[in-house]
């Protein structure tokens, strides 16, 4: 049986986002390089991914924002990819796995994670 470690919400104005991104070290230490060439409503779900990912996780836990990087998966929904470091991290915590959902309008994205505990 499964239990919810812990749930993030976010939601950003990609306005904010934007400006942010033109601070060159700001887009580089945050999004890895195939992120940055989305459009801004993806980036900025993106943003929103990961702010929401360290309130599930009750913080960053030695990871850097840019280890949470969001990709889609082959049917087109988005997920954490897991490089070996946020791996560590999940199986540390006791999280069997990162249930994301991400949304976005013109104005604002949203994302919600569901952290998972690992099966006992």
């Amino acid at each position: 049986m499964s239990l919810i470690f812990g749930i993030g919400v976010d939601t950003v104005e990609h306005v904010r986002v934007e400006r942010a991104l033109r601070v060159p070290r700001f887009a580089e230490r945050i999004f890895a390089e195939a992120e940055l060439v989305l459009p801004l409503t993806s980036i900025s779900a993106r943003w929103a991914a990961r702010e929401a990912a360290v309130k599930a996780l009750g913080g960053l836990h030695g990871l850097t924002l840019r280890e949470l990087e969001v990709r889609r998966t082959h049917l087109g929904a988005p997920s954490f990819v897991g490089g070996d470091k946020l791996d560590g991290v999940l199986a540390r915590l006791g999280v069997g796995r990162l249930h994301l959902s991400i949304s976005h309008n013109r104005d604002v994205s949203t994302a919600f994670v569901v952290a998972e505990g690992a099966a006992s």
